[in-house]
C-alpha cells in the first residue's frame, strides 16, 4: 500500500483494491457522486447492479444512521463503505467496493488499512488540484492582460494588473523566449529567478513552446540581463528581446521581440536583440494619421445590427490580432475559425479591401500601428506648411485624410529614409538573388508554393532562401509575426520614389 500510494496515488490504490476485491473500487463524494473509480463487477455473475446507484444509495444509508462503515448485500454482490479520514466526517468522500458474494476473508480489514494512505493521496491531490486550478486562473489573469496592452487598452490592463504582481513596468522591453519542448513552466521558474521577479511573465496562448516577459526598460543592478542569463541556464533555449518601448507599444515591442527571435535562432549565443528603427508608425507624420483615420473610419464608427455581434473595438483588435498571428489568431482570441472568418469577411466589407492580398493587408496593418501609437513623435518633412484653425491651434494644411493615398505617404522623405534601413542589409553580395527572392515571395502574396514555382526551384528550397533571408534581414518571415507587410511597404516605397 505504501509503496503504490508514493509511486501511482490515488488511481493506483484503487487499481490494487479492485483486482483483490475482484470487483470494483472506487471513491464517491458525501453526494453520493462517484469521484474516480477503478475496475468492473464480475462479469460472470449474472445481472450485474447499478454501480453508481448502488454506491449512491449506500452512501445515503449510511449518512442516515450516522455510521462509520456501511455494508449491503444485493444477493450476488456486496457493497462495502467506509469514510476517509477528513476533519468534517460529514463532507468526507467514501471509499466504496462493489464485490461478489461471499466477501474473501479478511477484505474488510483490507479495506480499514488502507484508508489512512488512501486519504493521504486524496487530500494531497486535491491539493494539488487546487493549486493547478489557481495557477491556470493567475496565468488566464496575466494572458488577458497581456492582450490588453497588445490592443493598446493601457488603462483596463492596470486595472485588471492591480490585484497581481509584480506591477507593470514603464518603459519595457518585451522578450519572448523560446523554450524545448515541454519545459515552459520550468523556464518560467528560471526567468522569475534570474529576473529577480520584476518582469510580467505570460505563458504565450498562440505559440505552445514560447513565454513573453514584459521587463522593465532599465536593466538590473546587478547581474547578466535576463535574456543572457536565461539563454545560457536553458539548455536549447532561444531568447529574443525588442527596443525600449512605452508600456502603450507592447504590441510593436513583442513583433521586435519576435524578430529578433528569429535572428538568435541562428546565433550562437542563443539571444539576440532587436536593432531596426524607428517602427513606420513615427515617421508617417501627419498626412500618414489623416490617411489612417481616413481608413479606418468605416471600422471604428461601425455599430452592429444586434447585441451579440461584435462592435468596432472587438473588430479593430480581431484584425490586428490576425494580421499578427494568421490563422494562430483562434487562439489568441479564444474564438473558432469560423467566426474569425466571418469577422474578416466584415472588416473586409466595411473598409473596402481585400483582405486576401498582401498589399490590402499591409495597408490595414499600417493604419492600426499608426491609430495604436500614442502622440507619436513624428519627423515632419522639411518646409511641411501649416495652417491656424479658429481655435488658434497649428493643424496640418491638408485637413481631410482622404485626399492623402498610401503611396502619398511613402513618399514622404522620412519613410523613404525608414524604407531605405529595412532594404539596407540586402545591399551585400548576396543582394540581387536575395531582392529576387523576397520580391518573388512579396509578389506570390507570401505563399511557399508559388513562390517556388515563380523562382523555378523546389519549395524546401524557397524554404530554405527564405530561412537564409530571415538572417540577412534580422527578421521573421516564415512565422507570424512577419515582417512582410514592412517590407511591402519598404519596397512599394522605393516604386513610387519622387
Amino acid at each position: 500500500m505504501q509503496r503504490l500510494a508514493r509511486n501511482g496515488g490515488t488511481a493506483e490504490l484503487l487499481r490494487w483494491l479492485s483486482g483483490r476485491a475482484d470487483g470494483w473500487a472506487g471513491i464517491a463524494g458525501s453526494d453520493g457522486t462517484v469521484l474516480s473509480a477503478s475496475g468492473t463487477v464480475a462479469p460472470d455473475v449474472p445481472q450485474p447492479p447499478d454501480v453508481p446507484r448502488l454506491v449512491a444509495d449506500g452512501v445515503r444509508a449510511l449518512a442516515e444512521r450516522g455510521a462509520l462503515a456501511y455494508s449491503h448485500d444485493t444477493g450476488a454482490h456486496t457493497a462495502l463503505l467506509f469514510p476517509l479520514y477528513a476533519d468534517d466526517r460529514g463532507a468526507a468522500p467514501l471509499l466504496a467496493v462493489v464485490t461478489p458474494r461471499p466477501v474473501a476473508a479478511g477484505l474488510a480489514t483490507l479495506l480499514a488499512d488502507v484508508l489512512m494512505p488512501l486519504s493521504l493521496c486524496w487530500e494531497t491531490e486535491a491539493v494539488e488540484r487546487k493549486r493547478r486550478r489557481v495557477d491556470l486562473a493567475e496565468s488566464r489573469g496575466r494572458e488577458a492582460v497581456l492582450h490588453l496592452l497588445m490592443t493598446g487598452q493601457l488603462s483596463i490592463a492596470r486595472q485588471v494588473a492591480g490585484a497581481l504582481r509584480p506591477r507593470l513596468p514603464d518603459p519595457v522591453r518585451v522578450c519572448v523566449v523560446e523554450c524545448p519542448g515541454g519545459s515552459r513552466d520550468e523556464v518560467a521558474r528560471v526567468c522569475a529567478e534570474a529576473d529577480g521577479g520584476r518582469s510580467w511573465i505570460v505563458r504565450c496562448p498562440v505559440y505552445a513552446r514560447h513565454l513573453i516577459l514584459v521587463m522593465p526598460a532599465e536593466e538590473a543592478p546587478e547581474g547578466t540581463a535576463t535574456d543572457e542569463a536565461v539563454a545560457a541556464l536553458v539548455d536549447h533555449c532561444v531568447v529574443g528581446v525588442s527596443e525600449q518601448v512605452p508600456l502603450a507599444d507592447t504590441a510593436t515591442g513583442y513583433r521586435q521581440a519576435f524578430h529578433a527571435l528569429a535572428v538568435a535562432r541562428e546565433h550562437p549565443a542563443r539571444h539576440a536583440r532587436f536593432g531596426l528603427t524607428p517602427e513606420p508608425a513615427l515617421v508617417v507624420g501627419s498626412a500618414g494619421r489623416q490617411w489612417a483615420e481616413a481608413l479606418l473610419t468605416p471600422l471604428l464608427t461601425h455599430v452592429p445590427r444586434r447585441a451579440q455581434d461584435p462592435g468596432s473595438q472587438e473588430l479593430a483588435a480581431t484584425a490586428a490580432s490576425w494580421l499578427a498571428f494568421s490563422s494562430h489568431a483562434t487562439g489568441h482570441l479564444k474564438v473558432h475559425r469560423n467566426t474569425l472568418a466571418a469577422r474578416l469577411k466584415l472588416i473586409g466589407e466595411l473598409l473596402g479591401l481585400d483582405l486576401h492580398r498582401l498589399a490590402d493587408q499591409s495597408a490595414l496593418d499600417l493604419a492600426l500601428r499608426i491609430r495604436a501609437t500614442p502622440a507619436p513623435v513624428c519627423t515632419p518633412d522639411p518646409g511641411e506648411p501649416t495652417r491656424t484653425d479658429t481655435g488658434g491651434a497649428a493643424a496640418p494644411a491638408h485637413a481631410n485624410g482622404a485626399a492623402h493615398d498610401l503611396d502619398e505617404v511613402l513618399r514622404r522623405p522620412a519613410v523613404q529614409e525608414w524604407a531605405a534601413r529595412q532594404l539596407a542589409p540586402m545591399g551585400g553580395p548576396a543582394g540581387p538573388a536575395a531582392e529576387e527572392t523576397l520580391r518573388a515571395w512579396l509578389g506570390c502574396e507570401g505563399r511557399l508554393g508559388p513562390t517556388a514555382a515563380e523562382l523555378g526551384i523546389s519549395v524546401p528550397g524557397a524554404r530554405k532562401r527564405l530561412t537564409r533571408l530571415e538572417t540577412v534581414l534580422q527578421r521573421s518571415l516564415l512565422r507570424p509575426p512577419s515582417a512582410r507587410y514592412d517590407l511591402w511597404l519598404a519596397l512599394r516605397a522605393q516604386e513610387v520614389k519622387p
